[in-house]
């Protein structure tokens, strides 16, 4: 297993790979290295995102294009690296992690909105391109998760978004790994081009 890590290094026992997703020849090197290590990549999860929120009226051009570029350019990046080794295994698996944001809004978010509702094409595109080589491509769309971020919030913010939630709760990140490893399974051959709500109900399928 390859990961991609933002912090001083892999946990546990993982071969952990650094890597600027902004930067194309960044992400040529980090593919590399994998693939020296441990072969092609076979399961790719594209999971790295950044928020810089504020009103539309006050966003400035850079604000939006540099999260795109993170959340969604960079998700681009990644896939058409992994298409090729994938394409030549005749067997793969793209999973790009949205968030309810981009299926369903949030004031203040215009540039996180579109860069992770802009993955659910990126997803439908690849499996009309690459569906007859067994590869799928899918989007998990998380809701609110039990994170440092929203450990962090005051009580009644956390009552406020809970009600808006049929479960009551925020999830745990093991609700959404379970998806995510479940659609990294054979058991998800026949699966393509879905996205999959992690939400509590949030959103109602959307």
């Amino acid at each position: 297993m390859a990961v991609t890590h933002r912090g001083s290094g892999a946990p546990g026992d993982l071969f952990g790979v650094r890597c600027d997703i902004t930067d194309s020849a960044a992400v040529d090197a980090a593919f590399g290295a994998i693939e020296a290590e441990l072969g092609p990549v076979e399961v790719l999860v594209a999971n790295a995102g950044i928020t810089d929120d504020t009103l539309l009226l006050r966003m400035s051009e850079e604000q939006f294009t540099r999260v795109v570029d993170t959340n969604l350019t960079g998700a681009y990046r990644l896939a058409k690296r992994a298409a090729g080794k994938m394409l030549r295994a005749k067997w793969g698996r793209m999973i790009f992690i949205s968030s309810v944001v981009g299926l369903y809004g949030s004031p203040g978010q215009v540039n996180y909105a579109a860069s992770k509702a802009g993955l659910v094409g990126i997803a439908r595109s690849i499996t009309r391109e690459l569906g007859t080589r067994n590869i799928t491509a899918n989007v998990v769309a998380p809701g609110y998760i039990e994170t440092d971020m929203t450990a962090a919030l005051p009580e009644d913010r956390k009552a406020e978004y809970q009600k808006l939630i049929p479960a009551g709760r925020f999830a745990a990140a093991e609700e959404v790994a379970g998806v995510v490893t479940w659609l990294a399974s054979d058991a998800a051959g026949y699966i393509s081009g879905a996205v999959i709500p992690v939400d509590g109900g949030m959103g109602m399928g959307h």
